[in-house]
């Protein structure tokens, strides 16, 4: 999907027009010097995005429910992340709940950072997996003395 994009200062300079090409476009990519970048969007497509997540969001749990639907996700599930083949069955099972989970509270509780962060955290993984020297230095025990106990940050 292409999204236009407008500079900030174009914003600002001529709102009116922006404001239309967002009416037409439904999402508008606004770059800043200064700061992050943003999106502008109409409200009709912030409600379809958010139903999509939701369509999404329970069908993704309506199909683990099932030892059927839960096959087929993890069949399907190397199509979508091709790294899964690094993890072990019981650590693709544990994927997918914590997937689903995220996938939730983005509907529920529009919490997006916790998907990527889920994501980003299995990949992580699955790349230290791929590489046995890496797992073996990850794995090994730690040398010297008890350190005592970890106190939470």
């Amino acid at each position: 999907m292409s999204t236009l994009t407008v500079s900030f200062s174009e914003l600002s300079k001529n709102s009116k027009r922006v404001a239309d090409t967002v009416e037409r476009a439904q999402r508008v990519h606004v770059t800043r010097r200064d700061g992050e970048d943003l999106y502008l969007t109409t409200e009709r497509h912030d409600r379809q995005r958010e139903e999509t997540a939701d369509v999404t969001a329970r069908l993704f749990a309506a199909l683990i429910a099932s030892d059927e639907g839960a096959r087929a996700v993890l069949l399907a599930l190397p199509a979508v992340f091709p790294w899964t083949r690094h993890l072990s069955a019981a650590e693709v099972r544990e994927f997918v709940v914590d997937l689903v989970d995220a996938t939730r509270d983005v509907v529920e509780l529009d919490v997006h950072a916790g998907l990527h962060r889920v994501i980003a955290e299995w990949r992580a993984t699955a790349r230290v997996l791929a590489d046995p020297e890496l797992a073996a230095e990850l794995t090994r025990p730690l040398p010297g003395d008890d350190h005592g106990e970890v106190v939470e940050p």
